[in-house]
């Protein structure tokens, strides 16, 4: 399928761990830090998340956004669970792409990972922007609930599969309720999303990292108690409104950082970044010019 490009971008192969990784790139590069955006989870990638902040952010610096392993159209590498692993992978993109240091900023799932690239490999991130991250929460709602979250990541990929089919047929409506106004999401974005609904193999990446996150009475992997060892200047980015990832999380990691700043969002869901860009925008770009200075 041909996939969606983001106003401006431009798109590349980058050979990596035995695959070919997509990676969207400002048309025009500046001078700046580094941005690396990092996708979330569901029938995401690259080009979804990031439709309205990838041509916003440059050409003051230069901004990848890769389609991580399972997600779009990076192909012939096996999807990986582990949000470690993940940015274990990241840091090697970097590399591969001559990046040494980024301002590193991710979506969800991506938040998530972004949080950990900054712990695992602190000599790479200039800064870090977690826009509702996930990683936060010690369990999925109630314990009842979480209890069935568990039980969903228990199917085998082979039953999950056909009825990850039946639900990527509705992944265009699903979109829709992740924002506050379903109104400011672009149409490219909800049939682009609809789009890698229905691809082979949709939503088993994603499969992935929950079989890997969520635990039979918690989150064995969360990151509440780390957040304080996170060395680089971290903005944390969530919608008061976001029905998807509780804002307490964000709050509470906010709390324990020693250089955290909490921007919280009236009428926003969980996808800010485009039903909100320019506020997200305007929170990012102090980030950007301090990693400039810093440089």
């Amino acid at each position: 399928m041909t996939r969606l490009l983001p106003p401006g971008a431009t798109e590349t192969r980058v050979p990596i761990a035995g695959g070919r990784m997509r990676v969207l790139r400002g048309a025009v590069e500046g001078p700046g830090t580094p941005v690396l955006l990092v996708h979330g989870g569901g029938y995401d990638a690259a080009g979804i998340s990031w439709f309205r902040l990838l041509g916003a952010l440059a050409p003051a610096p230069p901004v990848v956004a890769p389609d991580l392993p399972g997600f779009g159209g990076t192909t012939g590498i096996a999807s990986i669970g582990s949000a470690d692993d993940l940015a274990d992978l990241l840091r090697e993109l970097l590399r591969e792409l001559g990046v040494a240091r980024a301002v590193v900023v991710g979506v969800s799932m991506g938040g998530d990972v972004a949080l950990r690239l900054a712990l695992r490999h602190p000599d790479a991130c200039a800064a870090v922007v977690a826009i509702a991250p996930g990683g936060l929460v010690e369990r999925v709602g109630s314990a009842p609930l979480h209890a069935l979250a568990w039980a969903g990541t228990r199917i085998p990929d082979a039953v999950l599969q056909p009825l990850a089919r039946v639900a990527g047929r509705f992944a265009g409506a699903t979109v829709r309720g992740f924002v506050r106004d379903a109104s400011s999401l672009p149409p490219e974005v909800v049939a682009e999303f609809a789009a890698e609904g229905r691809a082979p193999g949709a939503g088993l990446a994603y499969g992935a990292y929950n079989r890997w996150a969520i635990g039979r009475a918690g989150m064995p992997h969360h990151l509440r108690s780390r957040v304080a060892d996170i060395q680089a200047p971290t903005l944390l980015v969530h919608g008061r409104d976001d029905a998807m990832v509780p804002v307490e999380g964000s709050r509470t990691a906010a709390a324990r950082m020693q250089l955290a700043t909490l921007v919280e969002l009236d009428g926003v869901g969980h996808w800010a970044q485009l039903e909100a860009h320019d506020r997200v925008l305007a929170a990012i770009e102090p980030v950007l010019a301090a990693a400039d200075a810093a440089r």
